[in-house]
């Protein structure tokens, strides 16, 4: 009797929440989110037929997509190169892309330790992370990824990039701080009084 196949347990929990999100998901790749279904339901406890019966497809499909996940991990969710689609990130070039989330952008100005004065890392660099800055910054490390995949990973991490912009760093020059207005250097006097004043020197 041949030997039943299933999808390898998560190696963590990091990839266990990877592959159940990118199974609802309704964004990502079509073929990401049918393979990570296959591979969410094995770990459910469902067998090969009724996986492939559920999501309408060959019992054989099921089987090579498992032994893709368990042979590749989450790059095993994907097609195979060569298939006619762009290859996929692998999950360390991902790990890179969030982590340059996560630094200090090199032209930011931070206090300097010690003197406590700003200074920026390069002023050459940019002040703040946009989607265009990081995916210049992976290419910059040999990973070829377009901005409109560094969005979908950070989002699919929930890794904020967009910092919230201070007054005082503000380029536009009509901006201000909208803060309490100080008091005029000469109160002015309530209507109301003033006439209750005029109509009784009047009487």
């Amino acid at each position: 009797m041949p030997k039943l196949l299933a999808a390898r347990p998560p190696l963590d929990p990091a990839e266990e929440r990877q592959v159940r999100r990118l199974a609802r998901s309704r964004h990502a790749p079509a073929d990401w989110v049918w393979h990570a279904q296959m591979v969410a339901r094995s770990w459910d406890g469902a067998r090969t037929r009724a996986i492939a019966e559920e999501l309408g497809c060959h019992p054989q499909t099921v089987r090579e997509r498992l032994l893709a996940f368990n042979a590749r991990g989450l790059d095993g969710l994907g097609m195979k190169p060569g298939s006619g689609r762009k290859p996929r990130l692998t999950q360390a070039e991902r790990s890179v892309i969030i982590a340059l989330a996560r630094t200090t952008p090199p032209g930011k100005l931070v206090p300097e330790p010690g003197s406590g004065e700003l200074q920026a890392h390069d002023e050459a660099g940019v002040a703040e992370w946009t989607l265009d800055a990081l995916a210049a910054a992976a290419r910059s490390q040999g990973i070829q990824v377009a901005r409109s995949q560094v969005r979908r990973i950070l989002r699919a991490e929930r890794v904020r990039w967009r910092r919230t912009r201070p007054w005082a760093t503000s380029a536009d020059p009509d901006f201000a701080p909208k803060g309490r207005r100080s008091s005029p250097s000469t109160p002015t006097r309530r209507k109301g009084r003033r006439s209750s004043v005029l109509t009784n020197s009047a009487r």
